[in-house]
């Protein structure tokens, strides 16, 4: 069985307007909300085990997870904008946590890889948050997981569409689209290829 949530039995509606947004019976609103809860400086332990911000810690988890990697595939795997992603690269490469390399294929191209204390930091977060999904999850049967997992990628693909869709009508428009989105444009070109 549900229950509802604390702040749904806590905040009632406004009626000093007609229709009021019903924010506990929105879905992007809704998620926002967990994500908030989510956030890796929300949660001490995971916060206590370096100096990063959360921008930096999630592109070096990315780095970790995923390296080799290029910071537009970081910017694109993490949903973070371009921008974010360039500064907190500066930011670790000034910390000495990451370091650059030539791609072997592309010559003007550069990924990044953790260096021996970017790793250790690395698994040192890496197993305080998976401690942490394991308690997450323990709420959800297996079923429930993969079914979640599931509507959760149903949901990202239908923003990601949106977000590409909007991008590609402001572009028809004669305006130019944020550099965020033109990289959701070619993403979806190339997944759904």
């Amino acid at each position: 069985m549900i229950k509802s949530s604390a702040r749904r039995l806590a905040f009632q509606l406004t009626t000093e307007h007609k229709e009021p947004l019903d924010l506990t019976n929105h879905l992007p609103f809704q998620i926002a909300v967990v994500s908030n809860l989510l956030a890796l400086n929300r949660d001490w332990k995971i916060r206590n085990l370096s100096d990063l911000d959360p921008r930096e810690m999630r592109v070096l988890l990315n780095i970790g997870s995923y390296m080799p990697i290029k910071s537009a595939d970081i910017a694109y795997q993490s949903r973070l904008d371009s921008y974010t992603v360039s500064r907190a690269v500066k930011k670790l490469l000034s910390l000495d946590l990451i370091e650059s390399q030539p791609d072997q294929h592309k010559k003007n191209v550069k990924n990044l890889v953790l260096n021996e204390r970017g790793l250790t930091i690395y698994k040192h977060v890496t197993a305080a948050m998976d401690e942490r999904s394991k308690q997450l999850e323990s709420v959800l049967t297996e079923e429930e997981k993969a079914s979640f997992y599931q509507m959760l990628a149903k949901i990202e693909d239908k923003a990601e569409q949106l977000l590409a869709e909007q991008a590609k009508e402001l572009i028809a428009q004669g305006e130019d689209a944020p550099a965020d989105q033109k990289e959701l444009i070619r993403w979806r070109k190339k997944s759904k290829s």
